[in-house]
């Protein structure tokens, strides 16, 4: 895929928002602006792993920025929505995950990666204490397993069970779609994999459920960006100022967040009165401190030689035909500088 001319955009881009992106504002206060429309397509519907969206929304960050932000759901049945939406321009960011950009690069879609929200894997393995014949992952061998029927997850499990010297072709695979905790709870399964500790593994603690809970790093796969915003080339273009203010934006809003977890929590709630109020306020507990990670870093930094590892580890376990060019898939050009 070919990168947008950023080597020519990034001067004219910083002199045009000098004014603006180092506060997160486009104007004075007052002054009467056209807003610059986005369209953010969301992964899901609302939850903690959008706490700084939602936070930067309700705060008026995006407004204070010159920005009208959309946010959108996918429909349940096609979550994948969102992804081609950006590849399209349907949307002019989207929410994802590394391992979908990679996949969906190879097959066409030409979206680019443009800010990490989660940079850490968030998908892990969970089995439970009280079942005395599992008490690690050698143990899985000749059980049953849970999965959503996702490829790379598979392969995830695939890893994990190669690492602890189990032959992957010994473990019976049952595909439940995203209801994971049910057959775990229910013993149809020995475990599961596919459920996110900061949101299934909290409701298993809420429960006081003694679940073991391994996020798929610390079990053989290598580190990756559980959620990123993608782009399309030609939104990166058209609208690289309004994006670059929007990321601004974005952090502003996740700090607010992390201080005030409580105010937070409301806010999406408000956005999904479905979401339950204790499960709600456990999983921002842990999430927040993942979605504010910088290690030094800008806010939103992604990785080159992360995705590298990774990229190389999906084309061991034949998820890829190619290895990914990592720096046509990424860039940092757009994240928020400076402390503010």
């Amino acid at each position: 895929m070919r990168r947008p001319p950023i080597h020519l955009l990034v001067a004219i881009a910083l002199v045009a928002a000098s004014f603006s992106v180092g506060c997160g504002e486009k104007s004075e206060p007052g002054t009467a602006v056209a807003r610059d429309k986005l369209t953010v397509a969301l992964d899901f519907y609302a939850n903690p792993d959008h706490a700084g969206i939602y936070r930067a929304q309700d705060d008026g960050n995006f407004d204070d920025a010159g920005l009208d932000v959309k946010l959108t759901e996918p429909p349940p049945d096609d979550l994948s929505l969102p992804l081609k939406q950006a590849a399209n321009g349907q949307a002019d960011l989207a929410i994802t995950y590394e391992p979908e950009v990679l996949l969906a690069r190879e097959q066409g879609l030409d979206v680019v990666a443009v800010a990490a929200l989660v940079q850490r894997p968030l998908t892990s393995l969970i089995y439970l204490r009280d079942n005395k014949k599992v008490r690690n992952v050698a143990d899985l061998e000749g059980r049953r397993v849970a999965t959503a029927g996702i490829a790379y997850q598979d392969a995830f499990l695939d890893s994990a069970l190669e690492r602890a010297g189990v032959d992957p072709k010994s473990v019976r695979r049952v595909d439940v779609g995203s209801n994971l905790v049910k057959p775990l709870l229910s013993k149809r399964v020995d475990a599961v994999l596919g459920a996110f500790w900061n949101v299934e593994g909290e409701q298993l603690r809420l429960r006081k459920e003694r679940a073991v809970v391994k996020p798929v790093d610390q079990i053989g796969v290598p580190r990756y960006d559980e959620l990123v915003l993608v782009a399309g080339p030609k939104r990166l273009e058209s609208k690289r100022e309004p994006i670059e203010l929007f990321l601004a934006a974005l952090r502003r809003g996740t700090r607010a967040a992390a201080a005030d977890p409580s105010g937070t929590a409301r806010i999406l709630r408000k956005a999904n009165p479905d979401l339950e109020r204790r499960l709600t306020a456990a999983s921002l507990k842990v999430t927040l401190p993942v979605l504010n990670q910088t290690g030094g870093r800008p806010f939103g930094y992604l990785d080159p030689e992360a995705w590298d590892r990774f990229g190389a580890w999906m084309l061991d376990h034949e998820l890829l035909k190619e290895r990914p060019v990592t720096s046509d898939a990424i860039t940092n050009d757009l994240l928020p500088r400076g402390p503010r």
